[in-house]
């Protein structure tokens, strides 16, 4: 365990990218089995610990720690895992077991007996290797890693091409031995069945205006940019399965798209809600999101259905490597032979010069909503990750409007020792009802100087969220808005995020709840 928390000690106090990669390359090249796999587990948010939950932990710490200063400290620190094991009030001086024995352990005690667990644990570890237990335990990390940093490790160590990697990514599982015999050479590439699994995505760069006078309108293809959320359609011989973007089989939360859902083939697209292929609001679809079951009115009020963008495989054939073009002629020629009742295909724009597509992108905004037009190079074979020049979003530019600060709260990370979270509302009558919250926007001198101005105006707290004086303007930017009964204004905001800091802007100048009426879809 010591030799995990000082590699996680180490990543969340390099900057350098290029120095994580090294840290991790060397890591897995020298730990055995199965710890090893277990760490990628826990870089890569793939460990399931099943009964550790942060709950569990703050119980654990409050048995041995006064509760007011438990909270004084969580919220001067920020981040449980730091707080926990800083206050934590025993010492031992024994070594901690090593990881896989530490992943078994915590995942056969029973909850009864974990605290007992946890604490002895705790007590026999020293301080980073407390702070690693937990976030381990929990999955929280926050160390600047991201799962595609860990992979690109591996192929530092191995050799191995990366995308080669992502490819059999989601057909292997922790502790990954297979995995590991395939990069270094034990064994051959692991056999993944690709009608039973989640491929990785390709993925979209913002375009730029300066971007346009070098690209051949000739060159590209374009479509709307839907407001929903991008899914992966897998039609295999033993049935359906819808993926969220990130891997998270979604299928049992959409019954109706899975079960009408007829043929072979792996599909890309975008998961509405809407009758008749209408898309309703993103906050219609949210009211399905996340649900484990999916209730029968629901599914009749909000039927759900796929707009269907590209094809990686047709039937048992892996097209990925063809042009977009070719891909598109194969998934509108699949289309014509498997009718859906619960998928379309996405339609193309016609433009000849990127004034024309400007234009429509504007038009669809307006009259319809549009979050914007994706521009497809035509030439472009299907590549996982976020391939350069291929693929692009062009958004509608956002909506602004000036709203008031009502809260702050503490950030994460790098963030905790500042207000970095917000919540800002405009007037209704004579009072200010919450529209949104936003964390970013802003530089790291703004911060500095945000976090000043709110311990100088705080007006009360509550836990680790401070209320501040009606007085600070925030020019907000968001993709758009829409009727929400579960917040207080009645609306709820898409993407927000801070354009400007108005301090010249006097409160009473901020936007009225009946402004929002303009913005609202």
């Amino acid at each position: 365990m010591k030799r995990f928390a000082d590699l996680l000690e180490l990543l969340a106090l390099t900057p350098s990218r290029s120095r994580k990669i090294a840290a991790l390359a060397q890591y897995f090249a020298e730990v055995p089995d199965p710890d090893r796999g277990l760490a990628l587990a826990v870089l890569t948010g793939e460990l399931k610990m099943r009964n550790v939950k942060p709950a569990l932990l703050k119980q654990t710490v409050l048995a041995e720690v006064d509760e007011t200063l438990f909270a004084l400290s969580y919220d001067y620190v920020g981040d449980l895992g730091e707080t926990i094991a800083l206050i934590w009030p025993h010492h031992g001086a024994k070594d901690l077991p090593r990881l896989s024995t530490l992943v078994e352990l915590l995942n056969t005690t029973s909850k009864a007996e974990l605290p007992k667990v946890i604490g002895g644990l705790l007590t026999q570890a020293a301080i980073h290797e407390r702070w690693a237990l937990i976030k381990m335990a929990t999955g929280a990390l926050r160390i600047g890693v991201s799962a595609r940093l860990a992979k690109t490790a591996l192929s530092q160590m191995s050799g191995v091409d990366l995308q080669a990697i992502e490819e059999v990514w989601h057909g292997v599982k922790p502790p990954y031995g297979e995995l590991f015999d395939w990069l270094e050479g034990r064994s051959g590439r692991p056999e993944i069945d690709h009608g039973s699994r989640f491929h990785p995505l390709m993925l979209s760069t913002p375009i730029e205006e300066s971007d346009f006078a070098k690209l051949d309108p000739r060159d590209f293809s374009a479509e709307w940019k839907w407001d929903g959320i991008r899914v992966q359609l897998v039609l295999g011989r033993s049935g359906a399965s819808l993926f969220s973007r990130t891997g998270d089989d979604i299928a049992a939360s959409f019954p109706d798209v899975v079960e009408a859902a007829m043929g072979r083939a792996v599909l890309d697209g975008e998961l509405l809600v809407g009758h008749d292929f209408e898309p309703g609001s993103f906050n219609d679809l949210q009211q399905r999101l996340n649900r484990k079951v999916a209730a029968p009115k629901q599914m009749a009020e909000l039927p759900g259905f796929v707009r269907v963008y590209d094809m990686l495989f047709d039937e048992d054939e892996d097209i990925r490597a063809l042009a977009w073009e070719a891909r598109r002629q194969r998934l509108e020629a699949w289309f014509a032979a498997n009718p859906q009742t619960r998928m379309d295909v996405s339609e193309i724009l016609r433009f000849d010069q990127w004034a024309d597509l400007a234009a429509l992108r504007r038009q669809g905004a307006d009259e319809h909503g549009h979050e914007g037009v994706m521009i497809k190079l035509r030439t472009a074979p299907y590549v996982p990750g976020r391939p350069k020049g291929f693929w692009f979003k062009w958004k509608r530019d956002p909506n602004v409007v000036d709203a008031v600060l009502m809260y702050a709260q503490r950030g994460h990370g790098k963030r905790s020792s500042f207000y970095s979270d917000y919540t800002f509302g405009v007037w209704k009558g004579n009072e200010i009802v919450p529209i949104g919250k936003a964390y970013f926007g802003f530089t790291d001198e703004e911060l500095k100087q945000l976090d000043r101005w709110i311990r100088a105006n705080t007006i009360g707290s509550f836990g680790p969220v401070r209320e501040v004086n009606k007085e600070l303007v925030f020019e907000v930017a968001f993709d758009s808005a829409q009727r929400s009964a579960r917040h207080k204004s009645g609306v709820a905001l898409r993407f927000p995020r801070i354009n400007r800091i108005r301090w010249d802007k006097p409160a009473s100048e901020a936007a009225r709840i009946e402004d929002m009426d303009a913005f609202v879809g």
